[in-house]
């Protein structure tokens, strides 16, 4: 018996018809170890099934090795029932660093949360936002008036981030863009690439008539009055992907698909 025929792999599915009939195919062939006692989890559906598995396993620095059975599947390797334990073997290991949201409410309470994608602030009535932006603790725009601005991580930067227009960033280039959505004034700003040890403050101006609501990927805070984004470097994240479509020639070649 060979080293990778003794990989201990956890299956998890979302509740889509393939990635049940995916998870049972793969539990037959290979077995299915518990999650906490797996060498490998392997997450099967699509991106939103990868960001659930991530937050599900945040602080125990799983390897995580996505399969496509979604709609979407950027962050998935493509579905393969064949030596499944050979290619977790030789696979390439992407390492992650999540946004810390630190939200404060209208209420005066703190919400803290952990976004993978991003940190995205919205308006949350007709009235568009009014936002203050500080980054580590100089003011950089005293008033954006905007439907909303996200901040997102270098593999988020192909999600959300990019839908709004913004710039998609390498994983190695230690850098977090910042984009505004639908930003009226100033009507010229595109939002800008902030290095990974910045420290950005959100504060609402005329928060009682524009109300912001704050989302750490799919954690929201209504009616925040300032929120606080970092990296948080003390967590690290593994996504796994076969040597041909690691994340970083992805994120590279989604750049020049036209």
């Amino acid at each position: 018996m060979s080293a990778s025929d003794s990989l201990r792999i956890a299956f998890l599915a979302t509740s889509a018809e393939d990635a049940q009939i995916a998870r049972a195919r793969l539990s037959e062939l290979y077995g299915d170890t518990p999650p906490n006692e797996a060498e490998f989890i392997v997450a099967l559906g699509g991106d939103g099934m990868m960001l659930e598995t991530q937050h599900r396993f945040l602080g125990r620095n799983a390897q995580i090795f996505g399969m496509n059975r979604g709609s979407v599947g950027f962050l998935m390797n493509e579905y393969r029932e064949e030596d499944l334990p050979k290619r977790l073997i030789a696979a390439q290991a992407a390492l992650l660093h999540p946004l810390r949201m630190r939200a404060h409410s209208a209420t005066g309470t703190t919400h803290a949360s952990l976004a993978i994608n991003e940190v995205s602030l919205l308006r949350e009535t007709r009235q568009a936002a009014k936002l203050r932006i500080l980054v580590d603790g100089k003011e950089r725009l005293s008033e954006l008036i905007c439907d909303g601005i996200l901040i997102s991580t270098p593999a988020g930067s192909t999600a959300y981030n990019l839908s709004a227009h913004g710039p998609i960033v390498p994983l190695d280039a230690n850098l977090l863009p910042m984009t505004p959505i639908s930003a009226f004034r100033p009507r010229r700003w595109r939002g800008a690439l902030l290095p990974s040890t910045a420290r950005v403050v959100f504060e609402i101006l005329e928060a009682e008539k524009r109300p912001v609501s704050a989302t750490a990927d799919y954690t929201e805070v209504r009616d925040v009055r300032r929120v606080e984004v970092r990296e948080d470097r003390s967590i690290t994240m593994t996504m796994l992907f076969d040597p041909d479509r690691n994340l970083s020639e992805r994120i590279i070649t989604e750049q020049f698909t036209v």
